[in-house]
C-alpha cells in the first residue's frame, strides 16, 4: 500500500474483550482523501475498530498502518489522527476559542502560531462570529462545529469521526451531514466516520464498510452496495428488502407459499435445490386492481396499510405468507385503500436472491413493524 499521508491499512486486526471477539481478522484499506463510513448494526465492531486506530485500543492481533506508518502502541495523542465524538466533550468553562486551542497548547505551539490556526480552524466551520461564547451558550450544531474545528486545528491526516451526528435532531443532522461532506472535499482529508444510519452513509461517502460481527460484509461504493449487496444481510440493512425463504430452483426461488422469483440477477446465485431467499426492493413492488397474469413474479394479496411520504406513497400488502411492502411515487400512483384486492408483481431483474444463511437476520421484522418506523 501507499505510504502517501492520510491513507489508513488494517491487516487481520482482531480484538477481544475476555472471550468476546469484537474484530474478527478485519482487513480494510482506505484510501488517502476518502470519506469511508463504518455502517453495522450495534455491536457489529465498528467503534472497536475506530477506537483501535485512534489509540484508545490495541489490536491482540494483525496490524495498523497510517501514512504508512506502523501504530502499534503509539499513544492517541502521537498519531496523526483526532477524533470526534458523539458528545463533543467541549470543556463548559472556556470559550470557543478556548476549547479550540487547547490540544495546540498542550503540544506547546507557540502563542502566536496558535492564533492563526484557531482562527482557521474557527474559519472552516463558520463559527468565527461565535469565539467568544461558551458550549451551554450554543445549540448541539453549533457544539459539534466546535468539536470539529478542535479536531482539525491539528492537522491530521485523518480525522475519525465516532457517530458525531447522533445527538442532533433529524433537521439538523441532515444539515450537518452536507456541511461535513463539503468540508471534507474541501480539505481532502480521509474521513473515517463510524454510523449506524444507513440514509447517512449513503449520502456522505466515497465508500462503506457495511460490518457485521466483526467483520466486513461489503465494501463499496453507495451505489454498489443498493444495487449489488454482496449478502442477504447487505440487502436487508441498506435500504429495505421484501424477502421470501424458499428453495433455488437454479433460475430463481420458489417460496415456501408456493410463488415462483425468476431471477436475473448475479448475486450469491445458489445452487439448485437448495434453501434459499429471494428479495424484492419496495420500490420494485408494482401493484395492480386486477391479475397481470403469468406464472412468476407475482402474488396476491389485500391492502393493510397505506402511508403519505411527501411525493411517495407506501402500501403494506398482505398475502398469504407475509406482509409486502410496496413504494410508489405519488404522482400517476394506482389509489388504493385497506380491504381493497391487489397484485404485487416485478420483472426478474429486479429479484435478487441469495443463501438462506442469513434468513435470521433478514426475516425477523414483518412489513407492518418496519412501516412503523
Amino acid at each position: 500500500m501507499s505510504d502517501e499521508r492520510g491513507s489508513v491499512e488494517l491487516v487481520d486486526v482482531t480484538k477481544r474483550f475476555g472471550t468476546m471477539v469484537a474484530v474478527d481478522q478485519l482487513n480494510l484499506e482506505v484510501k488517502a482523501g476518502e470519506f469511508l463510513s463504518l455502517l453495522g448494526p450495534s455491536g457489529c465492531g465498528k467503534t472497536t475498530t475506530l477506537r483501535m486506530l485512534a489509540g484508545f485500543d490495541q489490536p491482540d492481533e494483525g496490524f495498523i498502518r497510517i501514512s504508512g506508518q506502523y501504530v502499534q502502541g503509539v499513544p492517541p495523542y502521537k498519531r496523526d489522527v483526532n477524533t470526534v465524538f458523539q458528545h463533543y466533550a467541549l470543556f463548559p468553562h472556556m470559550t470557543v476559542s478556548e476549547n479550540v486551542a487547547y490540544g495546540l497548547r498542550q503540544k506547546r505551539v507557540p502563542k502566536h502560531e496558535v492564533a492563526g490556526r484557531v482562527a482557521e480552524a474557527l474559519d472552516m466551520v463558520k463559527m468565527t462570529k461565535l469565539a467568544d461564547r461558551r458550549p451551554k451558550q450554543m445549540s448541539g450544531g453549533q457544539q459539534q462545529r466546535v468539536a470539529v474545528a478542535r479536531a482539525l486545528v491539528n492537522r491530521p491526516s485523518v480525522l475519525l469521526l465516532d457517530e458525531p451526528l447522533g445527538a442532533l435532531d433529524r433537521k439538523l443532522r441532515e444539515e450537518m451531514q452536507i456541511e461535513l461532506k463539503l468540508l471534507q472535499s474541501q480539505l481532502g482529508i480521509t474521513f473515517v466516520f463510524v454510523t449506524h444510519d444507513q440514509e447517512e452513509a449513503m449520502g456522505m461517502s466515497d465508500r462503506i464498510a457495511i460490518m457485521l460481527e466483526g467483520h466486513v460484509e461489503q465494501l463499496a461504493d453507495p451505489e454498489s452496495v443498493y444495487e449489488r449487496p454482496a449478502s442477504a444481510f447487505v440487502a436487508g440493512f441498506i435500504g429495505r428488502n421484501n424477502f421470501w425463504l424458499g428453495v433455488s430452483t437454479g433460475h430463481g426461488v420458489q417460496a415456501e407459499d408456493g410463488t415462483l422469483f425468476a431471477s436475473s440477477t448475479p448475486e450469491e446465485r445458489v445452487r439448485e435445490g437448495q434453501q434459499a431467499l429471494a428479495a424484492v426492493r419496495p420500490e420494485s413492488v408494482q401493484l395492480s386492481s386486477t391479475d397481470p397474469g403469468g406464472s412468476t413474479n407475482v402474488i396476491q394479496g389485500t391492502v393493510a396499510g397505506v402511508s403519505h411520504y411527501g411525493d411517495v406513497l407506501q402500501y403494506v400488502v398482505r398475502t398469504k405468507e407475509k406482509d409486502v411492502l410496496a413504494l410508489l411515487p405519488r404522482q400517476g400512483a394506482i389509489r388504493l385503500a385497506p380491504g381493497d384486492a391487489v397484485w404485487c408483481h416485478w420483472n426478474a431483474t429486479e429479484v435478487y436472491q441469495f443463501s438462506a444463511e442469513q434468513a435470521d437476520l433478514v426475516m425477523a421484522e414483518p412489513a407492518l413493524e418496519a412501516a412503523a418506523h
